[in-house]
């Protein structure tokens, strides 16, 4: 028995009982005069009440510092003192996985009423996003001359570094190899690049964590960049030696990029604080923090400065054309080197999560065991995923042991809804890009005057870095003041819709280029007088710039997707699993390269707008119903807590209280 309180302490009156079917799992209900406090349970996960729970008699507890004490709990319990007591009452403990201490729950009308708005992320998630920015500068930098280098021959009367005469309507150029040999390793570098992000996210969640997957994979990128440079100085190319180091380092950058790119947009939403909707008070109004639109901004921001680093393209274009690709070559390594020192400034300040072991075999096992108890004819039914839950198993006589819960089956359920969305994305990356070479081909068939043929494909990250903050700034915070929710399914069929458009004004360019073209329909290979159309380059931007928009609805929206549908273990490989279908969207590319040529051209553009628009419809009858779903986040257990205790994630929520003015980045209505 405890002894009475003290002055200054507070008498509870708790009642604890214990569920003998799950060990460890103990719900709590106490009472505080007349305010509700939720407690527990420790571990969200589904378990079966027995008829009649045991219960230990009632006895009186004190509170002193905010924590309670008894005699039958093994560990004290801290209650957080809610941040606005006055207009609320339930507030989140430190266990209750999900809100960070001081964090104010909401009520059902608040959920349904209240404004939402995106919350505040703390600096470390922006200083990630800067790494990604190094990072992708340095990949699209480089990538934006590698088929020239590769397909053109040095310029008769160029310095010998791969530029061409001043003047001329020539191509820099260094190996010669020619149009099948340049698209061949590309597309094969694209391919790696995108279909090996599956082992390396395995890697992170199964061995190592992503934080030092990502490490590896900056080193292995660090020694492609040097082997890159080396392999553009003059003398090795005009030697004839510069295909081996090429080649290595190419495929190196494409492993580097592997182990890389599905764990940092997972790390940079790691340093989310907001895992629940909650309220806080901005300007004496009560606001709804949401934990999709703070994850949507910040990832609208994070492809803002990836598509600023692809705009590097254009000055490495410029430096191949009119001093030689070795300075193509050197700037985006110099740019890329400053991810060792963001990265080790970061390290003990972000919030990292553990590996433990991918869920990848219980996932596995769990489709397998669904698919047995439905059959074929079952799937895709409502209670398709409930025959794979061990309660229900369970009520069924199967007693044997299984390493998952029934909400790790309803993780596996969402997560399989996700992989189906991915599906679609191929399609709209190739009426993004072109399929095979055609765009390039259509590019370098434009009167350029001067201008490098390659240069107006960045007017891809220039629209997507124009349209970010007008949709982060502007048209999204809007319509949630509007109250119009425009969801992920309806984000993504828009941008399915604009890429089809795009690719269909592509098909319209390549049919007046034919027209008008001294060769008519042979004009990607016309030498006939000027062997262009009369027809300017920069007509082609526009359906760069429109196919580029539909990025912004369907990359961004899929960062969100994969992070949040995705079990603890299982984040980087789900992230991978987006970043696969590019390699798919490659591997179609590869396949149809023999029919992308003259006279097919206007074909290669008008089939997959079709396929698009009808894809488009297809998508959004299919996953409709996702729309309605609840945005939450599967939570993993930081490994490292200096990176955020529990005192600076409440003073995180303080900032928010105090409407994010001591945040260093406020992502506001």
């Amino acid at each position: 028995m405890v002894a009475p309180p003290l002055p200054g302490e507070l008498a509870v009156k708790c009642t604890f009982w214990v569920n003998i079917s799950e060990v460890g799992d103990c719900p709590t209900s106490c009472a505080i005069e007349s305010s509700s406090v939720h407690i527990g349970p420790l571990r969200p996960q589904s378990f079966l009440p027995p008829t009649t729970p045991p219960r230990f008699p009632s006895s009186t507890v004190t509170m002193k510092d905010g924590v309670l004490d008894d005699t039958f709990t093994t560990a004290p319990v801290q209650v957080v003192p809610a941040l606005n007591e006055k207009h609320h009452t339930t507030l989140a403990p430190i266990h209750d996985k999900g809100y960070a201490p001081g964090q104010v729950i909401p009520t059902e009308d608040e959920l349904a009423t209240l404004p939402r708005i995106a919350g505040s992320m703390p600096w470390t998630a922006y200083m990630l996003c800067g790494v990604e920015f190094a990072e992708r500068a340095s990949y699209y930098g480089c990538k934006q001359v590698f088929k020239n280098f590769i397909r053109a021959p040095l310029p008769v009367g160029g310095n010998g570094a791969g530029a061409p005469p001043r003047g001329s309507q020539k191509t820099a150029g260094a190996l010669g190899k020619g149009t099948v040999i340049a698209s061949a390793m590309t597309d094969a570098f694209t391919f790696l690049a995108y279909a090996l992000p599956i082992f390396g996210g395995l890697l992170a969640d199964a061995k190592l964590g992503k934080f030092k997957t990502i490490c590896i994979g900056v080193a292995i990128c660090g020694v492609a960049h040097v082997i890159m440079i080396i392999s553009a100085i003059p003398s090795i190319i005009q030697a004839g030696h510069a295909i081996g180091p090429f080649a290595l380092s190419l495929y190196m950058l494409a492993i580097g990029a592997a182990l890389f790119k599905p764990n940092i947009a997972p790390t940079v939403l790691d340093q989310n604080p907001h895992k629940k909707p909650h309220v806080i008070e901005k300007n004496g109004n009560k606001f709804l923090v949401d934990p999709e639109a703070t994850s949507e901004s910040v990832m609208l921001w994070f492809y803002l400065l990836i598509n600023i680093g692809a705009f590097i393209g254009i000055a490495t274009a410029y430096l191949a054309k009119y001093v030689g690709f070795w300075s193509a070559y050197l700037l985006p390594g110099v740019i890329y080197f400053m991810l060792p020192v963001l990265l080790f400034f970061v390290n003990k300040r972000l919030v990292k999560t553990g590996h433990g072991g991918s869920a990848l075999g219980n996932f596995i096992s769990v489709n397998f065991l669904a698919l047995k108890n439905n059959g074929l004819k079952g799937f895709g039914r409502a209670d398709y995923w409930e025959k794979a839950k061990p309660t229900w198993l369970a009520d069924h006589g199967d007693t044997k042991h299984r390493d998952w819960t029934d909400a790790f089956v309803e993780d596996v359920r969402r997560t399989m809804a996700a992989c189906a969305i991915f599906l679609f994305f191929p399609i709209q990356q190739i009426n993004d890009g072109g399929l095979g070479a055609a765009a390039n081909a259509q590019s370098a068939s434009l009167t350029s005057n001067g201008v490098p043929n390659d240069v107006l494909d960045n007017f891809n990250p220039l629209a997507i870095i124009v349209l970010i903050p007008i949709m982060d700034h502007g048209i999204y915070p809007l319509l949630r003041k509007l109250g119009i929710r425009f969801g992920p399914i309806k984000r993504m069929t828009f941008g399915f819709l604009i890429a089809a458009i795009g690719a269909s004004s592509f098909a319209v360019l390549q049919h007046f280029i034919y027209t008008t073209s001294p060769c008519f329909d042979k004009a990607s290979t016309c030498e006939i007088g000027t062997g262009v159309s009369p027809l300017s380059l920069w007509i082609y931007a526009i359906p760069v710039g429109v196919t580029a928009c539909s990025e912004v609805f369907i990359n961004v929206t899929a960062y969100g997707i994969a992070y949040s549908r995705a079990p603890p273990n299982m984040k980087g490989f789900v992230m991978a699993l987006s970043l696969f279908m590019t390699a798919i969207s490659t591997a179609i590319s590869l396949a149809t390269a023999d029919a992308i040529q003259d006279p097919y051209l206007v074909w290669a553009f008008a089939a997959p707008a079709i396929i698009g628009f009808v894809a488009a419809f297809v998508f959004y009858w299919l996953f409709r119903d996702l729309d309605d779903e609840d945005f939450f986040v599967n939570i993993e257990e930081p490994i490292n807590n200096s990176a955020a205790t529990d005192e600076e994630m409440y003073n995180s929520s303080l900032n928010d209280k105090n409407g994010g003015h001591n945040a260093v980045k406020d992502l506001k209505v």
